[in-house]
């Protein structure tokens, strides 16, 4: 697989804290709301493939397999945010919320 945040899939990615993780992803849910008020669907597009890659590094952290369960339910419910919301009504906007105060958290913790 071919990873466009290299370094953090080289190992980088695992030394961050379960908030800065989560906030690094709310990072590319807030680009993708912006490229999509904008109506960039290539900055969308790239903004949705960083965001499915840092998921599925954080859930193979070996450090959360208790928290597998909420981790795996935020990938499905950002999949239902970006297929229009109709399995669980999700927008992006939701999942900016919950993701921004991980960015509060791990910024309080610096």
């Amino acid at each position: 697989m071919s990873f466009q945040h290299k370094s953090l899939a080289e190992g980088r990615w695992f030394t961050f804290s379960l908030a800065e993780q989560l906030g690094n992803i709310g990072s590319e849910v807030s680009r993708a709301i912006t490229a999509t008020a904008k109506g960039d669907k290539k900055r969308f597009e790239n903004a949705i493939l960083r965001a499915f890659e840092l998921f599925e590094l954080t859930i193979s952290d070996p450090r959360w397999r208790r928290r597998l369960k909420e981790l795996t339910r935020a990938r499905e419910l950002f999949c239902d945010a970006i297929s229009g919301g109709s399995e669980y009504g999700t927008t992006l906007e939701d999942l900016n919320k919950y993701f921004f105060y991980f960015a509060i958290a791990a910024r309080l913790h610096r």
